[in-house]
């Protein structure tokens, strides 16, 4: 991290730059002053470097905003963003102790800031305690710097609750974001209901626990108007709900986590933990279907960063905690299903830049000039192997271990300042 560079007039000169926001695809220079980029392509007047980077080989764009980042260590895992090219992260607000008080919204934005790498935008606990019972105080939540409200992997049993919350956060034009997945329907699965849960003896989860949930979920939006985003969607079915939904002109928004644009069932093998997700990995075909809804742009793509400890991992895979890390996969896994679906990099890297940042209503995600000089700088072919030792983050849960990877981040700024450089 180069703390002499904030507020530095920077020269990034000789880079491929790709703009998804602006359609931009193009061989420019960019030049950044207080903070923000400056201009694109020739300085302004009386500009004068006090730094520069050659990008002579290198693509450079904006950086990433990830819809879901567990910060269990904050520090650790703000590293791990920015080596990861990862300049905003949205925190649910399943943390201990959870996100339903604005002092707790206040601490963490005021730490992430003093650390002074990756943006953190916090995500508000929809009812008190993630319990499910009584409303949040959401004005004060958002005055304390709440860009949303959720409740993470916690269900509201009361649909009554759901509906009252989703009214009153309608009226404030407040963004609710929902993990679809029916309580009773998948409770006690850890696997997909399909071939191999029964061949491994695992209780399996239906599709319709995420279909249930999400009909549920768009017919209140329908009833209130609410802004809603679903998150992590895992199949098909829910896929096309959600399609169906925004041709009927509902105000809903969606992502899919990385890993389940390249993983599904089959992975699971022989009961392997790291490929414990929650919602589980589905069918080929679901995969398929996630893949095709991320190309053309129905879903966002995000992390779903989840730092698990060793011991988490290597309990039998019933009794394993879900879930992967995953900041500084973000970018290869996204080249590498870019590449296999012939997807231009304008398109990929959209998932993972202005489209996240539009659905929290952030001004990040484009390199326009006057906009906040967030950026990632990288080398789309240069190969890493994912290791204990190469992974920033605590968690070296992934079941990508050992893996080769193409897509180097070279330097990530934010705000302007250097904040990774290899």
């Amino acid at each position: 991290m180069r703390d002499e560079l904030k507020d530095t007039r920077i020269h990034i000169r000789n880079g491929r730059l790709i703009d998804p926001k602006n359609g931009l695809d193009e061989m420019a220079d960019v030049f950044i002053a207080n903070a923000r980029i400056a201009a694109i392509g020739e300085p302004p007047a009386d500009f004068t470097a006090e730094w520069t980077l050659d990008a002579s080989g290198l693509i450079v764009c904006p950086g990433f905003v990830d819809l879901s980042t567990r910060l269990a260590s904050l520090e650790p895992e703000l590293l791990a963003a920015v080596a990861g090219g990862v300049t905003a992260v949205a925190c649910p607000p399943d943390t201990k102790p959870p996100l339903d008080e604005p002092g707790l919204v206040e601490r963490l934005v005021s730490h992430s800031e003093a650390l002074g790498l990756a943006r953190v935008f916090p995500i508000g606990a929809l009812t008190q305690q993630l319990a499910g019972e009584k409303l949040s105080e959401m004005v004060s939540l958002k005055r304390a710097g709440c860009i949303a409200f959720s409740q993470a992997k916690h269900p509201i049993f009361d649909t009554q609750i759901l509906l009252r919350a989703m009214q009153y956060a309608a009226n404030f034009d407040f963004a609710i974001r929902l993990r679809p997945q029916d309580h009773y329907l998948a409770r006690d699965g850890v696997a997909h209901d399909g071939e191999v849960a029964s061949r491994l003896g695992l209780a399996g989860i239906p599709v319709c626990a995420e279909t249930v949930a999400i009909a549920t979920a768009l017919q209140l939006a329908n009833e209130t108007g609410v802004r809603l985003h679903l998150a992590r969607l895992s199949s098909a079915a829910g896929v096309a709900l959600v399609r169906e939904a925004r041709r009927n002109g509902l105000k809903v928004t969606c992502d899919v986590a990385i890993h389940y644009l390249h993983l599904s069932e089959m992975d699971i093998g022989y009961f392997d933990s790291q490929a414990r997700f929650d919602p589980p990995l589905r069918s080929g075909s679901d995969r398929d279907a996630l893949r095709a809804a991320a190309a053309e742009g129905l879903a966002a793509v995000c992390s779903d960063h989840t730092p698990v400890d060793e011991d988490g991992k290597l309990l039998p895979f019933a009794e394993a905690l879900p879930g992967a890390t995953a900041l500084e996969l973000l970018l290869p896994l996204t080249l590498k299903w870019a590449e296999e679906a012939g997807l231009p990099l304008l398109t990929a890297l959209a998932r993972i830049t202005c489209d996240p940042a539009a659905i929290l209503g952030i001004e990040t995600g484009s390199l326009a000039v006057g906009r906040p000089a967030d950026l990632c700088v990288f080398d789309p072919l240069e190969p890493w192997q994912v290791t204990t030792e190469t992974l920033r983050s605590k968690g070296k849960n992934t079941p990508f271990m050992g893996y080769e990877m193409a897509g180097r981040v070279h330097a990530t700024l934010v705000g302007g300042r250097v904040v990774y450089e290899i």
